[in-house]
């Protein structure tokens, strides 16, 4: 294992979990001074009732008589699109200003939360201009009061200091990195998640999963990071299936919220790296969601990165597949037995999810049957990635040739030829 010389982690928030934990979201609120919040939630979780009961919790359509812990809801931002983006937030930021709100609940997956947090920003810092806090560490104060309830368990944007916010202007996501991001509370609850359907409830568990293993092999990991990687990768591995195989199943639903909440910490401290990558961008260009991009290319992030970490990748098949599969597998083994384990996962939550859940890019379609990924975006998806920060913290180096190589064997399907593969760079 790779200890770091030095190492910073920030986790500062509180975290809430277990059934009923909504309930205990207006006392928290009040405990910081919240009592006129603006509630961000995006239509789809409106129309699963959601945002309805976290209403009814903070008593906007039914108010407790306790004076201490009553809450008024300013107002609802319902308008945030499926990819967070600079337009929502500053929608968001003037319905703020106008309805004189104090603080943000965030009820909703990653694009709510994130687009939760750059209202944040603006909110608190004031004009329009997101630009202004990009990077890492350049927000440097304190932001206004904000609340997470996540409704999905695979973005554990409710536990980062990141946000990721696509600029229209540059069609590029843009992170925003601090530990003045991270909300003030999640609430874990898993009311919020048994009605997420099938092939997102799978999507979702794939994009946890990737957290929480591409900060197990980033260059910035350290011993925290590791221990929630780990963690999160065992809670995933047992309970992804059973979410889908029953998803009324409450106590999977509690354990996939926290294996993304554990994820989402550990890879706000330790970063992502190649997978993330290509995610961002043949997100941005083709508007494929996150959580099957990370679906799709985790395998191949990790085969990209076999021959720089795989003492690394073999203690992964502890958690993936239990302590018997791990001590039966020869030690030289255990890397391939990973990435084996991780496409079998796939494979399982595609027959679970009637194949509607994509193995590869090419099987990503429209409702009309047409293909959102073309072999012809691949290399415009290259260059953007080119300019995605992530990349600094993939253990082998990246070029555009090595992109458009795992690319095109995650758009048609068949394993990276590791010949091409060597210590430094690819030949």
């Amino acid at each position: 294992m790779r200890l770091p010389k030095y190492f910073h982690y920030a986790g500062t928030q509180r975290t809430i979990a277990g059934h009923g934990a909504l309930r205990k979201l207006p006392g928290i609120m009040a405990s910081l001074g919240s009592s006129r919040p603006l509630l961000v939630t995006d239509r789809g979780v409106q129309e699963a009732g959601l945002t309805e009961l976290v209403l009814s919790v903070l008593g906007a359509s039914k108010p407790s008589g306790n004076q201490e812990n009553a809450i008024t809801v300013s107002a609802v931002f319902s308008d945030v699109p499926a990819d967070s983006d600079t337009h929502a937030v500053a929608r968001g930021a003037a319905m703020f200003r106008e309805r004189n709100c104090d603080s943000i609940v965030a009820v909703g997956g990653g694009s709510v939360m994130d687009t939760a947090k750059g209202i944040r920003m603006v909110s608190t810092l004031g004009g329009d201009d997101l630009s202004a806090y990009s990077g890492a560490g350049r927000l440097q104060e304190t932001l206004i009061p904000l609340y997470a309830v996540p409704t999905t368990s695979g973005s554990g944007s409710e536990a980062t200091q990141v946000a990721v916010i696509k600029d229209h202007d540059t069609g590029r996501k843009i992170s925003y990195t601090s530990p003045y991001l991270i909300p003030d509370a999640a609430v874990l609850d898993p009311l919020m998640t048994v009605t997420l359907p099938p092939l997102m409830t799978a999507a979702t568990g794939m994009d946890a999963l990737t957290h929480a293993i591409e900060a197990f092999i980033s260059l910035a990991k350290n011993p925290l990071s590791d221990s929630a990687s780990l963690q999160a990768v065992e809670l995933a591995a047992r309970n992804l299936p059973q979410v889908i195989i029953n998803p009324h199943d409450e106590e999977s639903r509690l354990q996939m919220a926290v294996a993304s909440h554990l994820a989402g910490a550990a890879f706000s401290n330790s970063m992502v790296s190649i997978v993330h990558t290509l995610g961002h961008c043949a997100g941005s260009v083709c508007g494929i969601p996150h959580g099957i991009c990370m679906g799709i290319l985790l395998s191949y992030g990790l085969e990209y990165n076999l021959h720089m970490i795989r003492s690394e990748i073999s203690l992964l098949l502890l958690p993936l597949r239990g302590k018997a599969e791990y001590m039966e597998t020869k030690p030289s083994k255990r890397p391939e037995a990973v990435i084996a384990s991780i496409r079998g996962l796939a494979g399982h939550l595609h027959e679970l999810t009637a194949r509607q859940y994509p193995l590869r890019f090419r099987d990503v379609q429209r409702t009309d049957g047409s293909l959102v990924m073309e072999p012809q975006h691949i290399p415009v998806i290259a260059r953007l990635a080119l300019g995605d920060p992530s990349q600094f913290y993939n253990p082998e180096q990246v070029d555009y040739h090595d992109m458009v190589r795992v690319l095109e064997a995650a758009y048609w399907g068949y394993a990276l030829d590791q010949g091409l593969v060597k210590k430094g760079h690819q030949k």
